[in-house]
C-alpha cells in the first residue's frame, strides 16, 4: 500500500511541470530520488526479523524450584505470608490427570484453555511457572516459584536481596521472553 502511494506521488510530481524554474526542477528531482529510495528500501523492511521486536530481555527472580507441584505450591503460600507478597495464578491450577499447571477449560481463549500459559510480563507477584520457559537448560517439568519478573536488573537485584533473607536458594536469571501475540 505504501509502495503504491509513493509511486503515485513520484509519477504525480514528474508529470506536474508547473515551471521551468531550475530551482523547482532540482527540488522535484530530489523528491523523486527520495521517493524512489523509499520504494527501493521497502523490500528491506519486509525482511527484518520481527522476532527482534517481539522478545524482551527480562529478569526473573526465583525463590525455589521443585518437581513436586504440591511442595512448591505450599512454599508459595508460606512465602506470601512471610513477605506479604501477593500471589497471581492468572487463573491456572494443577491438573493431576495432565500432570500440568493449566488454565481452566472454560478459559475465554480456546487455544489455551486446559493448557499451560506462562507469565510473560513484568510483575512482582508470586506464581508457579515452568522454568524451561525462561531457561532452556531447565528440565521440562521443573516448577519455579517465581517471585517477580522485572524490566531492569537493578529492580531484580533489589527484590533478590530481600528474598534471600528468607530463601537462601533464591536466584535471578536473565531471559529473552517472547512478548508478542501467542496465537
Amino acid at each position: 500500500m505504501i509502495c503504491h502511494i509513493l509511486i503515485f506521488l513520484s509519477i504525480f510530481f514528474i508529470s506536474c511541470d508547473t515551471s521551468n524554474n531550475k530551482k523547482e526542477d532540482i527540488l522535484r528531482k530530489d523528491l523523486i530520488k527520495t521517493v524512489s529510495d523509499k520504494v527501493t528500501n521497502i523490500g528491506q523492511y519486509e525482511q527484518i526479523d520481527k522476532s527482534d521486536f517481539e522478545n524482551a530481555t527480562l529478569f526473573i527472580v526465583i525463590a525455589d524450584t521443585n518437581l513436586s507441584y504440591f511442595f512448591i505450591d505450599d512454599k508459595m503460600f508460606e512465602l506470601s505470608t512471610q513477605l506479604n507478597m501477593p500471589i497471581d495464578t492468572i487463573g491456572r491450577y494443577f491438573n493431576s490427570k495432565k500432570n500440568l499447571i493449566v488454565l481452566t477449560d472454560s478459559e475465554v481463549d480456546e487455544i489455551f484453555s486446559g493448557e499451560y500459559y506462562p507469565r510473560r510480563f513484568p510483575s512482582d507477584n508470586l506464581s508457579l511457572e515452568y522454568l524451561n520457559f525462561y531457561q532452556n537448560k531447565a528440565g521440562e517439568k521443573t516448577i519455579a516459584l517465581v517471585a517477580g519478573i522485572y524490566e531492569t536488573e537493578k529492580s531484580a537485584d533489589s527484590a533478590l536481596t530481600i528474598l534471600k533473607q528468607t530463601e537462601e536458594k533464591a536466584f535471578k536469571i536473565t531471559a529473552s521472553i517472547y512478548v508478542g501475540c501467542m496465537h
